[in-house]
Order: C-alpha cells, then structure tokens, then sequence
C-alpha cells in the first residue's frame, strides 16, 4: 500500500522504521513520529517478512494517511532499512527501530546542526533505555560514552558509540558508502559497520548529549543476547580488517580490539556455561580470557570454580550477578 500523493515534493527527512513482530510497539513509535516538531518529513514502514503480518497491518490502519508501507520477505535490520532508503525521497534519512520512541525535538534538533553544516555526514544524540530491564533509566551514554571527536579508531575501540535509533543521515553519505551491509554474519552490529566505512572514507560523524530518544530493551530483544552481539562485532571487525588500503595504527586499532572482543566473548561464554551449571565448560572459557585479561579476580574465580562450583554459584545469585562482571573487563 503506497502514499497515493507520489507527485508531492520531496520531504526533507525520511523515517526509515523496519517491522519484525514490532505489532505490541509500532503505534506508540509513529506517534512518536507524528508528534515531531519539524513537519517535513515522510515515514517509510518495511515489513520484514513479519509472521504476524496481519496484526501488523491492522494496527497500521489508522496510520495508512501517514506512511508509505512496504512488505518484503524477511531480509534482516539492513535489508529493511535498505529496503526503505530506496523507497525514500528525503535529503536525510532517520533510522528508527518499531519499539523506540523520540522526544518530539528530536528531528528538529538534529536536523538543524545537518542543515548548518554540509560537511556533517551523521549526527546522533543520547536516548534513555526503558522497559523491564536492570538499566531501565539509564541514558545509552551513560552505558556507552562518547569520548572526543568520532574517529575510525575511537568507533574500533567502543570509545564513541553511535545509536543508530537517535541518529540522522545525510541521504549522499549513506548511499556513497552502498547502505548497510545485509550480511547474516554482521546481524546486530550493521550499524557499526556502516559508520565505520563512512569515517574511512573520510565522512565526519558527531554528536550532541541531548537525550533525544527513549531506547526499548527487552530480555528477547536482539542486543540482550551478548553472545550474539560480540560475535557480530567481531565479523564486523573482520571485515574491516581485509580492507588493504587501511592505515598501520587502523589496521593495529583493529587487530587490538579483536583479541579482546575474543576475550570477552569467551566471559559471556563462560557466564552462560556457570549459569547453566557446567563447571568444566566454564573453567575453559575463563582460562581462555585470562590468557588477554591477566585478571587476579578470575584467578580466584577459576580456583572456586574448581573446588567449590556450588558455593560460587550461591554467592553469584547472592549479590544479584554483580560479584563477578562476567559481560565486562575483570
């Protein structure tokens, strides 16, 4: 079902929003939408191959006025947000996911630093985390910090992080660097990949600290699986690193952060294993990461693990999975 005024100028911003089983979100994420400040925009829903795609389209109904709706077979985030860039007629595109939601300066903010300065590719700002997590209140800066200018290195090493829900894309940039990458491999960490290849090839991406967006988690949202997260990051690493014109401290950036992303996967690894109640599986993972972290507090945890399993398992629950940071550097 297509907007029927085809013919009516292009609108400034597109909002790009995939749908995948987004049918309990999707309605308080328009309304987000629709209650933005700036008026120029237009919203391009994709739905992803949904299973429940007749729920979905009934509670779009009410939206059909508002959207241009697209339905594919399920390709993945980067596939649907391809998918709805293609379809897209605005000078920039706004990623939005169907569960979050945007203070309604969002767009006006954001849009007005583009429109001040041409050399800006990306801009992104903070959005606070809520539902039925442990960070609900929490800002994604808060978690994720953005330290100094957004450089190739500064995104290899975790130390800018761009939320891909609060940010604005310059239509050019985006399709100079082919949109994101659909491969399976990258799935979760597509967004990385694209800022990535955007500040290789010289686009200028910034920030601003406002708190312009709220960012749903949920335990089955895809970002609450680590081990998943770390292994896209890791194939996203990958990747870059087989490009042959990187620089040498790019290419050392790179070959650094990929022997530590290892390390804390096998943490998560190890934390899944302990939870689960395979000492053994545990024991191996930790001894792996040690190997990178050289950590006095996993040290003890291996010996606990050896001769008592039981009792450190009770203290783990104890103290409410804070005593040991499994997900984290030890």
């Amino acid at each position: 079902m297509q907007d029927s005024e085809a013919t009516q100028a292009a609108p400034l911003v597109s909002v790009i929003i995939p749908a995948y089983r987004a049918t309990q979100w999707i309605a308080a994420t328009l309304d987000s939408v629709l209650a933005q400040t700036l008026a120029d925009y237009e919203i391009v829903v994709v739905n992803d191959g949904s299973p429940d795609t007749e729920d979905l389209e009934k509670v779009l109904e009410p939206y059909w006025g508002h959207i241009t709706y697209l339905r594919q077979e399920n390709q993945g985030p980067a596939g649907a947000r391809n998918a709805g860039v293609r379809a897209a007629r605005g000078r920039y595109i706004a990623p939005l996911d169907a569960d979050d939601l945007w203070e309604p300066e969002h767009l006006a903010a954001q849009v007005a630093v583009l429109e001040s300065d041409p050399s800006i590719d990306v801009i992104y700002a903070d959005a606070r985390i809520f539902g039925n997590v442990r960070d609900a209140g929490k800002t994604v800066m808060e978690l994720c910090p953005s330290v100094g200018e957004v450089t190739f290195e500064r995104l290899v090493r975790r130390e800018c992080t761009v939320h891909v829900c609060v940010c604005v894309i310059r239509r050019a940039a985006l399709e100079r660097v082919g949109l994101f990458d659909p491969a399976s491999a990258l799935r979760g960490c597509e967004d990385i990949d694209l800022w990535l290849r955007i500040t290789r090839q010289g686009g200028k991406i910034i920030y601003q600290r406002r708190v312009l967006g709220r960012y749903r988690r949920h335990p089955g949202s895809l970002s609450a699986d680590r081990v998943s997260a770390l292994s896209a990051f890791l194939a996203v690493l990958a990747k870059t690193a087989a490009d042959p014109d990187l620089t040498a401290a790019q290419r050392e950036a790179i070959a650094t952060q990929i022997r530590r992303e290892r390390a804390t996967l096998a943490l998560e690894r190890a934390r899944k294993a302990f939870l689960a109640g395979d000492s053994a599986t545990a024991r191996s993972h930790l001894a792996q990461a040690n190997t990178h972290f050289h950590s006095v507090k996993l040290i003890a945890v291996l010996l606990l693990l050896r001769v008592a399993p039981r009792l450190l398992q009770s203290i783990y629950h104890w103290r409410d999975r804070h005593v040991y940071k499994w997900h984290t550097q030890p």
